[in-house]
């Protein structure tokens, strides 16, 4: 059965996007230096005196499951609100965590396997498992957009009380746009570099006393500055409807559909970079001592196909009901089904092989050592085609009550969960061909000789889960509070492969409880400030975020009898609101330590890893240091081990893969005048360490690099404004992400430049 998929849309999303921002009886009108406007944001009208000033700090997480501000809760929170967002120029999750000192998509992959989403590191493990949207899990490996999204929540550290299984690095939580109270619209039609064009709109009606519906569109179609053939062509739109806004029983009724045509990056060839090398030594695998000296490839480089794709679809639908009780008791249920269609062929580059007779499933550089022209090497087809399905129930019940002079902040709280993904299989004999091999210096994508074809098998996990939940905050007085928490969850995996010919092969299922806990002790010496000291456990059942099950060793971390992959997280810190609590610093000390982990090797066999833990000091300044001034800043020092295992990354030591040594990260905006605004920042990323496996001759380590950015906005009348995005100032080359064996990397966006018309009706 041949897979050929039509890529042509019968809807033109720009045309949608761009009518929504030219609807009728719309007309603008000069601002004057001293005018006064309103703008309308959540809900809630804010009046602005002359330009807009962006508040980056927030004082409550969006999440019901939080029982304290965030200056009284024992733990590392970051909220990047939609402001800051905006004034990037940020379109994805993966942009907008630019944000988060020592978060980021560090790694590219494995073998030729490339990671297509936001693949998060942070911590020191990966966190792409560990997704949610409004508190419901996303595990499709996916690029999010943020058009439909109103902030994006980072918790660090153990998060397992508030999410259920996860990575002990925290979670990531994004929360989306709901109906609100009030007529608005605004839009925003932006170009740049990278042939990149993107329009959007926000736009919410009243329909009547209570209820309201709002809509978000996308539409984008853009390369990649800097890098050849790659493509991030979207739209999507996200309708809410609300009724009873304003009383205390409210419904919401949300959906969402995204729809992505792209050409994905297998990345470019490291040959040529600092610490790049090959065996001089004719006996030794990889021997090809000539690369020592060789030149850097040009990153523009594209090593893929023309017929490489990445096809994605995504459709949600929410209802929700709230209800507030007169004793301030607050009731909501959240349910939602969700669907992603992942469909690609990745076409990507490994090393330069073995001296001698290669296998053909291995690269294979074919040289003339004195001809550059002459090199090539093989390229590695990556196919896949998933379908992720999610059907959950939440309901939270919140209460603030006192008892035996002890004020309790509650919230407790059911979940149901049903996961599902479904991975089919591609044909892989001879008679489906593969592509030419392609020249190091001078790649063509403009062949052919592959034929894609389904082969009839088909890989089917499924995970059911029942979780339940209570968080208290304990206020003994005006100085002294704890906050505990604990959660179980009963879930079962159940996972089978069948067969081209139709033979099925169940795999025992994974069935246990998980119990992870949390809890933290604050002490307020004055009202804007807290120091607290806090501990949590986390759980990683077997399967993952795949729900893959196997059962051949006991070292695989999808075997079903494995013991769920356990974390333990301290952390001490202080929380300070200052500058009339329009500012607010953090500062924490951590600990996190994972016992008997197990990892993946490039082969894809599994082995146990050891012990190993993350330590380290995470720093936070956001808000505003003057009514003009608005600044968000972070830095982070890492520090992490791995026990009982020889060697764990590519340069012999027992750091752990894909951590920076340090990172840091600044925004900050300042307004001389009521029409213009300018600000920047700086993202800086310490030395990173790849992963350990059989290669031979690639670059251990990724150095260090610093990279700047700059934004400048002009309020042109009253209800346009002009926005100049600046990526890159100084075109700093350097590599943001790289493969594990080292053969491939992602390079740094080189410096680049966006316009953007924003919009307030």
């Amino acid at each position: 059965m041949s897979s050929i998929r039509s890529r042509k849309h019968t809807v033109n999303p720009y045309a949608i996007a761009l009518a929504a921002l030219a609807l009728p009886g719309v007309a603008l009108a000069d601002i004057s230096a001293d005018a006064d406007y309103h703008d309308h944001d959540r809900g809630t009208e804010v009046l602005i005196k002359g330009d807009r000033r962006a508040v980056y700090k927030e004082d409550k997480s969006s999440s019901k499951k939080a029982t304290a501000e965030l200056l009284d809760t024992p733990q590392t929170v970051q909220v990047i609100g939609k402001e800051i967002i905006r004034e990037q120029g940020a379109t994805t999750l993966t942009e907008a965590l630019r944000n988060s000192a020592g978060v980021g998509t560090f790694n590219l992959g494995e073998n030729g396997s490339t990671n297509t989403g936001d693949a998060v590191y942070m911590r020191g493990s990966d966190a792409s498992g560990s997704i949610f949207v409004d508190g419901v899990r996303d595990v499709a490996s996916v690029s999010r957009d943020v058009f439909n999204i109103e902030s994006v929540e980072v918790l660090k550290g153990a998060a397992g009380t508030d999410v259920g299984r996860g990575s002990a690095t925290g979670a990531i939580n994004l929360y989306s746009k709901h109906a609100a109270p009030h007529d608005f619209a605004n839009g925003s039609v932006s170009v740049g570099g990278g042939d990149f064009s993107r329009a959007t709109a926000d736009m919410n009606w009243k329909l009547a006393e209570t209820s309201a519906l709002r809509l978000n569109l996308m539409a984008q179609d853009a390369g990649v500055p800097g890098r050849d053939e790659i493509k991030n062509k979207r739209w999507g739109a996200a309708a809410s409807l609300g009724f009873g806004l304003g009383n205390a029983t409210r419904y919401y009724f949300d959906v969402m559909h995204v729809d992505q045509d792209n050409t994905p990056d297998g990345g470019v060839s490291t040959i040529g970079l600092p610490g790049y090398s090959s065996p001089d030594n004719a006996a030794l695998p990889g021997y090809r001592d000539f690369l020592n000296d060789a030149a850097p490839v040009n990153p523009k480089n594209f090593y893929g196909t023309k017929d490489d794709f990445d096809d994605i679809q995504t459709d949600v639908v929410t209802f929700t009901i709230e209800h507030d009780f007169e004793n301030g008791v607050h009731l909501s249920n959240l349910t939602r089904w969700s669907q992603t269609d992942q469909n690609y062929q990745l076409n990507a580059i490994m090393g330069q092989g073995t001296n001698g007779a290669t296998p053909a499933t291995r690269p294979l550089l074919t040289p003339d050592p004195t001809d550059p022209s002459t090199w090539t090497l093989t390229r590695l087809i990556t196919n896949k085609d998933a379908r992720n399905t999610m059907l959950t129930n939440q309901t939270n019940l919140q209460m603030h009550f006192s008892t035996g002079g002890l004020e309790h902040s509650v919230s407790t709280g059911l979940e149901l969960i049903s996961e599902e993904q479904k991975t089919l299989g591609f044909d892989t004999s001879p008679a489906v061909g593969v592509y030419p091999a392609v020249s190091v210096y001078n790649p063509d994508a403009n062949v052919g000789g592959y034929t894609r074809k389904l082969s009839g098998a088909y890989n089917d996990g499924q995970t059911d889960t029942v979780g339940l939940y209570v968080n208290d905050t304990i206020k003994f007085s005006e100085a002294w509070q704890i906050s505990a928490g604990l959660r179980v969850d009963h879930y079962k995996t159940t996972y089978k492969t069948v067969a081209a010919n139709g033979t099925v092969t169940p795999f025992k299922p994974a069935e246990d409880d998980l119990l992870t806990g949390k809890f933290g002790v604050v002490y307020k010496p004055t009202a804007n400030g807290s120091f607290y000291a806090s501990y949590a456990i986390t759980q990683q059942p077997p399967g993952g975020s795949t729900f893959t099950l196997a059962a051949d060793n006991s070292a695989n971390a999808n075997n079903p009898d494995v013991e769920p992959q356990k974390a333990k997280t301290a952390e001490v810190g202080a929380k300070w609101d200052l500058v009339h609590d329009h500012l607010s610093v953090t500062g924490a000390l951590y600990r996190t330590e994972y016992s008997d982990s197990i990892a993946t090797d490039t082969d894809g066999t599994f082995y146990r890893t050891g012990d190993k833990s993350v330590e380290g000091i995470e720093l936070g300044l956001v808000g505003q240091i003057t009514p003009h001034w608005n600044i968000s800043a972070g830095y982070t020092i890492m520090n992490t081990k791995v026990k009982n295992q020889a060697v764990v990354t590519a340069d012999g030591s027992t750091d752990l893969a894909y951590s920076p040594t340090d990172a840091f990260t600044l925004w900050t905006t300042y307004a001389p005048s009521k029409r213009f605004t300018i600000g920047g920042g700086a993202r800086y990323n310490g030395e990173m360490k790849r992963g350990s496996d059989g290669a031979v001759g690639t670059p251990a380590f990724v150095k260090g690099y610093v990279v700047f950015d700059g934004v400048a906005t002009y309020q042109l009348t009253r209800k346009v404004q002009l926005q100049l995005n600046a990526y890159n100032l100084l075109d700093k080359q350097y590599i943001s992400a790289i493969n594990k064996s080292g053969y491939r990397y992602t390079p740094g966006t080189p410096q680049t430049f966006r316009l953007a018309a924003n919009v307030n009706f």
